[in-house]
């Protein structure tokens, strides 16, 4: 079973999704893998949030691409602390064995040079694995290919992907993050947003290459059950 865990925006179970807390929590708990999600500011620094809006999330309101980082700062997340950067992630994640899974948030806006601002902050990082750069947006994924075709570059969709290996074939991709599982052999697919144990179970037992969950604690254990469970 080689199914490897990702930590959803970190532990929203635990903690606000996107926050340097649960981060920190996720990474000093042995966490696999940590996705989250990347928009830019109007002075073009990389933060890290979900939503193109901060309404949702912190005590402010409006979209991320209309203020300067100095200024959104000023906002807070529920646990009090503002909204974090991409280089703080980078720099917490410092040589730990964690595998970075980035989400290029452009499918409804598309920040002119994301992707080159994103790809040159991440490869002046200390990591000890690639990271795994994903999208809503194919678009992005191919500007990135552009700029380095070396990454590893993977496809969202909430849809089943018709003839899914000859897609990314075609599209020069290395795999598909997906709602539900196609189960293609040879199809490098990881799944989300996983919470069920049932459902977890379900996808283990078909060894995906990884699933996105809130609560990566639970999945790690119900894992190591089905493990004891098999022997």
């Amino acid at each position: 079973m080689s199914t490897l865990i990702f930590g959803h925006r970190g532990i929203p179970a635990k903690f606000p999704e996107n926050s340097m807390q649960g981060f920190r929590y996720a990474v000093e708990h042995n966490v696999e893998g940590l996705e989250f999600d990347v928009h830019l500011t109007r002075d073009r620094l990389p933060v890290i949030m979900h939503d193109e809006k901060i309404n949702r999330t912190t005590n402010g309101k409006g979209r991320i691409c209309d203020y300067d980082y100095e200024q959104l700062a000023l906002f807070k997340l529920s646990n009090g602390e503002s909204i974090p950067t991409l280089y703080d992630l980078l720099e917490l994640v410092r040589n730990a064995d964690v595998i970075l899974n980035l989400e290029f948030k452009t499918d409804q806006i598309h920040y002119k040079g994301i992707e080159e601002i994103v790809l040159k902050q991440v490869s002046q990082a200390y990591l000890r694995h690639p990271v795994i750069y994903s999208s809503f947006n194919l678009a992005s994924l191919k500007i990135c290919q552009q700029l380095d075709d070396s990454q590893n570059y993977c496809y969202l969709a909430g849809h089943a992907i018709r003839e899914p290996l000859q897609f990314l074939r075609k599209e020069h991709l290395n795999g598909l993050h997906l709602r539900r599982a196609q189960d293609n052999e040879g199809l490098i697919e990881r799944i989300w947003t996983v919470n069920n144990e049932k459902r977890m179970l379900k996808l283990f037992s078909q060894d995906v290459d990884g699933i996105f969950t809130d609560d990566f604690e639970k999945a790690m254990a119900t894992r190591e059950q089905m493990l004891v469970g098999s022997l």
